[in-house]
């Protein structure tokens, strides 16, 4: 039994594949297209998933589309009318779409794909569901799915047990906390649907001193979780923003522009959603604990990407331990309605794993042997060292590291949703002070206040933060262990804003935050053993089982995917080295590399 999931037309499209529900592959169209959150439909992603199964769009025996495009047409329309004559720019502008294709979304998907067998449509809310109960590690678990909005549902809850999920409650569009929180990242002059987490890593810089003020304005907030917006401050039921004139004249002028100076009005909004988030977030899983009476909890939807959340509700929360869809977003729908179809519709048994997830690390995307990549590097006539031994390679890479080189690190399966995991990577010292700016400045070209990521040995992570448990996925935020801190003095203490950034905090302060807090990825033997021996030959040369690891790209471009992505990237920004599989490559030996046009218009500064 072979099932296609397909998420596509909203933003990060994507497939996923099962064969007798397990998952053999799975990807996002953004990867192969290299349009970031490319909504269309996901022809290469498919691709590549039927190819990864060795089989052809014929062998498939069902597909899944991720929700319901008739009753998200009618939340469409019955908006509009709600709302007319205000909206008719939005409606002209949406409606040409939906009628010569969204809505008839089956007859796309047999002709994009030539697929004559059985399709089947879950809703929205469900594929999330699905995609967080179903890989979990729990034999049953209470669900939460919170997101901007699917067909009408903008937060569901319920519980899975055995092969079934079961939504008991929702909350309708247009009061959503995920819509909320892209309101203020609109506001705070940043892209809707991608720059929500510039916003969460923009907040400790800030005071939250507007969270009463969003709560008597803008939200009624119940004990329950649940919560009605004040729509008059808001534009996106019928314009083409997501605010409007009240919500400027409140919070004391107009949106910043995109790409103007960051002022101390947008940290402390940052700060003020975010504390609001964190605390509707925190009065939902209490409702739904009392309700379902469950101990652990799953979690999708693109609220469940709020890492900072996560990990308040992991500590302070009423769930013994909590597990995440690491694809949480609309990627991650496919392989819910993939999963929804192979237990709930056929009715096949679950069980959950021994030992870890279902998810397989998420590394399900494509991998290159290193006689393609060979190849490549021979066509590129770029200079290369092989090593096959793989502890001569990680006790070369750890050297490398050492020097307070940066390193492009490609290797084994991409991984599916957000966040590079040690496959699509580039690294470097954690103990470096300046590797944060250096790499947020001559790396990625992007903000000089984005935090990165560590990644620390899964054996060792309590040594390092206030966290018990893995956190493969990156999706947990935990403090740096207090003895590891360093003392701030009373100067510095009277520093505002950006001017916080450049202390150091630690003594792994590239990747502690301004408020001592680092979004934390565990490695692990059983899913990453490479990049587990590289942490360890890091740890043998320096006593340190920390790196930093952020995604292995520029800022506006997809993660890289392929030999050639990652070379490109490696050449046109600073990095000092590159790591394909056995390949070692040092920018100094590498040709002039030609570009064609400005590369960095390619790619939507979001």
């Amino acid at each position: 039994m072979n099932i296609l999931g397909i998420s596509a037309y909203y933003h990060d499209s994507a497939a996923a594949l099962l064969q007798k529900g397990r998952i053999v592959a799975a990807a996002q169209e953004e990867r192969f297209s290299r349009k970031k959150h490319d909504h269309r439909f996901p022809a290469q992603a498919i691709e590549y998933c039927l190819a990864a199964a060795g089989i052809g769009i014929d062998q498939v025996d069902l597909v899944a589309f991720y929700d319901k495009p008739f009753l998200k047409f009618e939340r469409l329309l019955e908006t509009y009318l709600a709302f007319a004559p205000a909206g008719l720019r939005s409606f002209i502008k949406a409606m040409p779409l939906w009628i010569k294709e969204k809505i008839w979304l089956g007859e796309v998907i047999r002709k994009e794909l030539g697929f004559e067998g059985k399709l089947i449509f879950p809703e929205h809310h469900q594929s999330h569901a699905a995609s967080a109960f179903f890989p979990s590690p729990y034999e049953r678990a209470a669900i939460l799915t919170m997101d901007g909005v699917g067909e009408w549902a903008c937060t569901s809850w319920g519980v899975g047990r055995g092969n079934q999920v079961e939504l008991w409650a929702e909350q309708l569009f247009p009061h959503s906390l995920g819509l909320l929180y892209s309101a203020f990242t609109y506001f705070t002059g940043f892209k809707v649907n991608s720059g929500e987490y510039k916003v969460m890593g923009l907040a400790p810089y800030g005071e939250p001193k507007y969270v009463q003020l969003i709560l008597d304005e803008l939200m009624d907030l119940k004990e329950d979780g649940s919560f009605k917006l004040n729509l008059r401050y808001f534009n996106y039921c019928q314009g083409l923003t997501m605010t409007g004139p009240r919500f400027a004249k409140l919070f004391g002028g107009p949106a910043r522009s995109p790409e103007s100076r960051l002022t101390q009005r947008e940290m402390d909004l940052a700060a003020s959603v975010q504390k609001v988030t964190e605390e509707v977030v925190m009065r939902c899983a209490r409702h739904v604990q009392a309700q379902t009476g469950e101990s652990r909890l799953v979690l999708a939807g693109g609220v469940a990407l709020n890492c900072v959340a996560n990990g308040i509700l992991l500590r302070e929360g009423p769930f013994a331990d909590i597990w995440i869809q690491p694809a949480a977003g609309d990627a991650g729908g496919a392989l819910g309605a993939a999963l929804f179809a192979w237990h709930q519709y056929l009715d096949n048994p679950r069980r959950a794993p021994q030992k870890g997830d279902g998810q397989a690390g998420s590394y399900l995307g494509p991998a290159f042997d290193p006689g393609q990549i060979e190849s490549y590097l021979r066509k590129r006539q770029a200079p290369y060292r092989r090593l096959d031994d793989a502890d001569q390679l990680v006790g070369e890479v750890a050297r490398l590291l050492d020097e307070e080189k940066v390193v492009g690190w490609f290797q084994g399966r991409a991984e599916f949703g957000p966040r590079a995991l040690g496959n699509r990577s580039i690294i470097g010292d954690a103990r470096s002070p300046a590797m944060q700016t250096q790499m947020n400045l001559k790396i990625k070209y992007r903000e000089s206040f984005r935090p990165f990521a560590p990644s620390v040995l899964g054996e060792r992570v309590g040594d390092y933060f206030q966290l018990d448990r893995a956190s493969p996925y990156m999706l947990l935020v935990a403090g740096v262990r207090p003895e590891l801190r360093r003392e701030v003095s009373a100067e510095e203490k009277d520093l505002f804003g950006i001017d916080k950034l450049n202390l150091a905090r630690s003594e792994i302060p590239a990747i502690t935050h301004v408020d001592y807090s680092a979004r934390v990825q565990t490695v692990h033997p059983e899913t990453n053993p490479l990049y587990h021996r590289l942490l360890k030959a890091f740890e043998r040369r320096t006593g340190c089982g920390v790196i930093v690891n952020t995604s292995f790209n520029v800022r506006g471009e997809p993660i890289v995917c392929e030999p050639d992505h990652a070379y490109t990237c490696f050449m046109r920004t600073e990095m000092d080295h590159l790591v394909m599989g056995p390949f070692i490559l040092d920018k100094t030996e590498q040709p002039p590399f030609q570009e064609v046009g400005d590369w960095r218009r390619e790619f939507e500064l979001d």
